[in-house]
């Protein structure tokens, strides 16, 4: 399937080489179509926070590591939730209940779906999910936004800050003692037993539709991305580091920039935690199936340790991303701690684990004469314009002061 590369430091990446031509097939990437992602950026910006998340330019540090361009998208400013994922979860809770309905969710604003006559209808729904943090307290913001009850399960070592700000948002939501994938099959459970909606960002055989809503509605960060690229006078990046867990954020990327760009689009990595690199071990296995890695997944990147690649996105991701990359918990520290202390006047940027170890695998790829051999293959160089999304701030502030005060998984090589 590809070339396995094993580097001292621990980074490892796998090159796709059966990358698909958009000309041959582009079935996989149509879910989030011109027309999908126009309603899903209006159905966003019915709601009274929305603004245009900000675009960072870091000209000092492209100048540092020898590109042309590094741009990061800070999601950290989302609906004031710190996170880009409620994006997705209210999307696709705005689709659910726009069926429900018997509409178009064109037809829906936020406000609209909020109105008594619309809750009258509708009646009481709770919605049910699995989740490291992020997903679970966009999905509670919205759906309490909307009149209607959430419940919340985590895995086994999640953050008790995260579990607090879930509940804040007036979800019942509780720790349990399960790795990520088996809290999913909880979540799923329970919404069998008790006539819940499940609303997770994961998919499997016969539970598609609602991942994939969730998918499309990701789509509002590149939609935005590249209309403020566009606006800096740069027709499009060239390059593109996209972080997984299960795959659906990813691949909802992944999967706009084949339908805007088609075979122009810019070459794209996507990055995981060696202890949860499940799209890495699937590509690495070359069947051409997704493969699932088991045990506790412990990885500080929290928002990405799923063990199972979601099949909603996997197909997407194996036909048109071109490198694969495992890396270890240090590989985000660093970038934790290069994007809290910029270079020259370049812009400070919180960002979380899972944020920020795209930013640290850019940063790392001159470090080694291996990972040279990277960069060489993703043919980076002065002309390079690299787009990466930081898809979280401090949402555990402690554990962000243990990596960028006190230097906890040092980089040391």
């Amino acid at each position: 399937m590809g070339n396995l590369t094993e580097v001292k430091t621990e980074i490892k990446y796998i090159v796709n080489e059966n990358t698909r031509k958009t000309d041959i097939e582009k079935a996989s990437a149509g879910f989030i179509n011109r027309e999908v992602v126009e309603k899903v950026r209006n159905f966003h910006k019915s709601f009274p926070e929305y603004e245009v998340t900000p675009l960072q330019r870091l000209d000092e540090l492209s100048k540092q590591l020898g590109v042309s361009n590094i741009w990061v998208k800070d999601e950290s400013y989302r609906f004031g939730l710190n996170a880009f994922k409620v994006l997705g979860g209210s999307y696709a809770v705005g689709k659910y209940l726009a069926e429900k309905l018997n509409v178009d969710i064109s037809e829906l604003s936020f406000e609209k779906l909020r109105s008594k006559e619309v809750k009258e209808k509708l009646g009481d729904i709770t919605f049910v999910t699995a989740t490291d943090g992020n997903h679970g307290r966009g999905l509670a913001w919205a759906v309490n936004r909307l009149g209607q009850k959430s419940v919340v399960y985590m895995p086994k070592g999640s953050s008790e800050i995260r579990l607090n700000n879930i509940r804040k948002e007036g979800s019942e939501a509780s720790i349990t003692d399960l790795n990520y994938d088996d809290t999913v099959r909880l979540a799923s459970q329970k919404a069998k037993e008790n006539g819940w909606v499940l609303v997770q960002d994961t998919a499997w055989d016969g539970y598609e539709k609602i991942p994939t809503w969730i998918m499309q509605g990701y789509g509002t960060i590149l939609d935005e991305a590249m209309e403020q690229i566009v606006e800096a006078g740069v027709d499009r990046p060239t390059h593109v580091f996209l972080q997984a867990g299960v795959g659906s954020f990813a691949g909802s990327m992944l999967g706009y920039l084949v339908e805007k760009f088609g075979d122009e689009r810019p070459i794209t990595v996507i990055v995981e935690p060696d202890k949860a690199a499940c799209l890495y071990k699937s590509m690495n296995v070359g069947d051409g199936e997704p493969h699932s890695v088991t045990g506790s997944l412990n990885t500080i990147m929290a928002g990405l340790a799923c063990g199972e690649p979601s099949t909603s996105s996997w197909g997407i991701l194996k036909d048109y991303a071109e490198v694969f990359v495992s890396c270890p918990d240090y590989v985000a520290a660093r970038g934790m701690r290069i994007l809290a202390n910029p270079l020259g006047f370049d812009p400070h940027i919180i960002s979380g684990e899972s944020g920020a170890v795209g930013m640290g695998l850019v940063s790392l790829l001159d470090e080694n004469r291996k990972l040279k051999d990277m960069k060489n293959t993703l043919k980076l160089n002065q002309d390079s314009k690299i787009l990466i999304i930081s898809t979280e701030g401090d949402t555990d502030p402690n554990h962000y002061r243990k990596v960028v005060w006190d230097g906890a998984y040092p980089s040391i090589l």
